[in-house]
């Protein structure tokens, strides 16, 4: 059942440091919100019991796209649409940038946030296997203080995370990555759908291949990077992938075509990123 507004309580902070006081204070009692583009259909439906929420939208502290050395580091309510103007982002994770240009609608890019797509923890999310397969760290920070998680370990299981209840998402860094980047996003439609399956992969030495839509969290390829990277026929490295995931049937596809696509896209993805 949808909650009636009148009972729902919003606490405004005015600095990172406020709001992590009140995190401290009011732990799983409170639900921070940035963009809202997840929260509000939560709650819309019915499906959100909170009724306390702290509002993070007005942070500067979590804004931000820069280079810091040789890493690039997003502040967690960057938004898509800081994505797409970020020459830095173009530079260092095109991957990233074109995630972004396929997530919703112009208005979604406007208001969704880097760390709230980490934090919602769909397998479904655009942004999570460009984050996987660059080995983005996700800075998390308390009131006890700052807690660096490599991005494949951040998730525990579906919709889990290894957040701690007084815990912010702050900041994503993403080392370098060299090599050749491709990013794929299947959905029923062109524009504006949930996907049934993304990739996000780096052709290098050593290769990098992530997926989501396909398991309960997302999931980086190893033993598939392990067979390319020894020179497997792509026979071989898509029955591999096959073992890897673990696909289901669902209102927006079935388990046999996402395993089929993702078959399909691996060896796009090696044929598009080898040799001219």
């Amino acid at each position: 059942m949808r909650p009636s507004v009148t009972s729902l309580e919003v606490i405004r902070c005015r600095s990172l440091g406020d709001a992590l006081s009140a995190l401290h204070e009011y732990g799983d009692a409170v639900v921070p919100l940035a963009g809202c583009t997840d929260l509000y259909v939560a709650l819309n439906a019915g499906t959100l019991a909170a009724t306390r929420f702290l509002d993070l939208w007005a942070l500067d502290e979590l804004r931000g796209i820069e280079s810091h050395g040789d890493t690039l580091r997003l502040g967690a309510l960057s938004t898509y649409r800081d994505v797409l103007a970020s020459p830095l982002v173009r530079a260092h994770l095109p991957m990233l940038a074109e995630a972004a240009r396929q997530v919703g609608a112009a208005q979604i890019q406007q208001r969704g946030t880097l760390g709230g797509n980490i934090v919602n923890a769909s397998p479904a999310g655009d942004t999570l296997p460009v984050f996987a397969a660059a080995e983005a760290i996700v800075v998390l920070q308390s009131v006890r203080g700052e807690r660096r998680v490599p991005f494949t370990e951040f998730y525990t299981g579906y919709r889990a995370t290894v957040r701690e209840r007084d815990e912010l998402v702050v900041r994503i860094d993403v080392p370098p990555a060299t090599g050749r980047q491709w990013f794929r996003k299947v959905g029923t439609r062109a524009a504006q759908a949930v996907s049934k399956v993304v990739i996000a992969a780096v052709r290098s030495e050593r290769p990098r291949i992530a997926l989501g839509s396909v398991a309960p969290v997302v999931i980086r390829a190893r033993r598939t990077e392990d067979a390319l990277a020894s020179g497997a026929p792509m026979g071989r490295a898509q029955a591999v992938l096959a073992e890897e995931i673990s696909p289901i049937d669902d209102v927006r596809s079935t388990a046999a075509y996402r395993l089929q696509v993702s078959k399909n896209l691996l060896a796009r993805f090696w044929a598009d990123t080898g040799p001219a």
